[in-house]
């Protein structure tokens, strides 16, 4: 059993019991508990820390651990919020954008699904793939480095910032880079320096929802440019920007969430030069360039790589490679953007905390990290290719036009367009068949062209489990769209869903 689960069921037993002793009284040794439920010393101490930090027990360094007496202001009297309902809507006129933001895309990734549910709408790797043991050493050595728990550079700690530039190309440095803590944050502080609140951003349709919550929440207005099987296209590029005068372009070029698409080669420059020539700078986020399946071949650079005219500003991150906690990432530019990305990263956040920036540099300077990479790429080909092959067994119907060499993740388009399919249906059916799966909308700021979801094969343990979860799927399918087509009934969803 995981250390984790231990704790967990752990925790769960003791806070059963607690009505057992009486306010005060003192819970049994860590040394009979550890007999009486036959679990490690460490368990035991990581339980007993995890009820102290919900107030139910207190614990005493020497005598042990003891029952909390309750607080007389345990349930303090319901105050009165209405009026921030008033204070929330006076934006004043109509234009001025309204400040709501709608998180719900966000939240579908992090939000942990229900017992039994198979998650295949996560946005992280599963925890048997990330580094843990790695992490863990490489954090305790971050500690005792000197002065690791001191006040950091607000630019970030040197070395970790040329580690950033050398990845992201060779013709930069550690004075062209960032730190961040992560790679959401950094989207936000670059569309925050770029473009002023009412201005329009280019984005690409299906695009990260994060990415058009952040927007929002700056008060940009995003504008569709469509993606296909080779990325943003130039010439629906070119028009978007004579037609909304946008001086920001948001792009994935490399495994763009949710299509998978890369950038084709021939269309790399021409979209550099078409920002270029719109005075429009481009926000490039490279977030899954770790997440590389070992069957992908080499990989193109990032746009950043070959701009000498500071035209794109680079963001990456270790976080989607590593742990959802490991919150690192670099913004990468050149030029006097640079100076407006500085003053609002640091008065957002002043700094990333020195000891993650200390441990993701003994992570990365480790010869564990490229094992981890190494593992990481050959188990995502495995599991992706576990899921396409359950999905054209058990759901032929579902189209699926491409199969991307990156990523975590597939995105299906829904049979049924004609008759409008209820994209929602099917996900709520999912869920009640014990499958959790991304609904399509979030990833589109305008109407989308046809319902759609993302299935996530990087959050779930395994094989087993993700043909379990497409099994879970079918069924769902069967509740809401009617009895899935044969493989010969669907052949041209078939056709679609060997993929590209």
């Amino acid at each position: 059993m995981q250390e984790r689960s231990s704790v967990d069921e752990l925790v769960n037993l003791l806070r059963s019991e607690l009505n057992r002793y009486s306010p005060g009284g003192k819970l049994p040794s860590s040394r009979a508990l550890v007999e009486r439920f036959r679990v490690s010393p460490v368990t035991v101490s990581r339980a007993i820390a995890r009820l102290a930090a919900e107030g139910l027990v207190v614990t005493r360094p020497g005598s042990g651990a003891f029952r909390a007496r309750p607080r007389a202001d345990a349930t303090p009297p319901p105050g009165d919020t209405s009026w921030q309902e008033v204070s929330l809507s006076g934006d004043g006129g109509p234009e001025v954008l309204p400040r709501t933001v709608d998180a719900s895309g966000v939240l579908v990734t992090l939000a942990a699904p229900p017992p039994g549910v198979i998650e295949l709408n996560g946005g992280y790797l599963h925890s048997s793939l990330q580094p843990e043991r790695a992490l863990a050493a490489a954090l305790a050595r971050a500690g005792r480095r000197p002065g690791a728990w001191g006040r950091p550079p607000t630019d970030g700690l040197p070395e970790l910032r040329g580690w950033f530039a050398r990845e992201t190309g060779p013709a930069l440095t550690a004075a062209d880079v960032l730190i961040t803590a992560g790679g959401q944050s950094a989207l936000a502080v670059a569309l925050r320096a770029l473009a002023p609140p009412g201005a329009p951003v280019l984005v690409e349709s299906p695009t990260y929802p994060g990415m058009l919550a952040a927007a929002r929440a700056a008060g940009l207005r995003p504008v569709p440019v469509p993606v296909d099987a080779d990325g943003v296209r130039p010439d629906l590029l070119a028009a978007a920007f004579r037609a909304t005068g946008a001086r920001v372009l948001v792009c994935q070029p490399l495994f763009q969430n949710p299509t998978g698409a890369v950038l084709a080669p021939e269309r790399r420059g021409e979209v550099v030069r078409l920002a270029r020539a719109a005075g429009a700078f481009i926000v490039e986020d490279d977030f899954a360039r770790y997440l590389v399946h070992d069957d992908a071949g080499p990989l193109p650079p990032p746009l950043a790589a070959d701009d000498p005219d500071g035209v794109v500003v680079h963001v990456r991150s270790l976080t989607k490679i590593t742990s959802p906690s490991l919150r690192v990432g670099a913004l990468v530019a050149r030029g006097p953007v640079l100076g407006r990305l500085r003053a609002i990263q640091v008065v957002d956040s002043f700094f990333v905390p020195r000891p993650l920036q200390e441990a993701a540099l003994e992570l990365v300077g480790s010869p564990a990290w490229g094992h981890h990479l190494r593992s990481v790429s050959a188990e995502l080909r495995i599991r992706r290719n576990a899921m396409a092959a359950a999905l054209r067994l058990d759901l032929p119907a579902l189209a699926l036009p491409h199969v991307p060499a990156g990523g975590g993740s597939l995105w299906l388009r829904l049979p049924g367009t004609e008759t409008g399919t209820d994209e929602a249906a099917v996900v709520a059916a999912a869920l009640r068949a014990g499958v959790a799966v991304a609904p399509g909308r979030p990833y589109f700021c305008a109407e989308p062209p046809s319902p759609q979801i993302r299935l996530s094969f990087a959050a779930v343990a395994g094989a087993t489990e993700i043909v379990e979860g497409i099994r879970r799927l079918r069924t769902a399918c069967e509740e809401t769209l009617g009895r899935p087509p044969s493989r010969s009934e669907a052949s041209g969803g078939g056709a679609a869903a060997r993929g590209a």
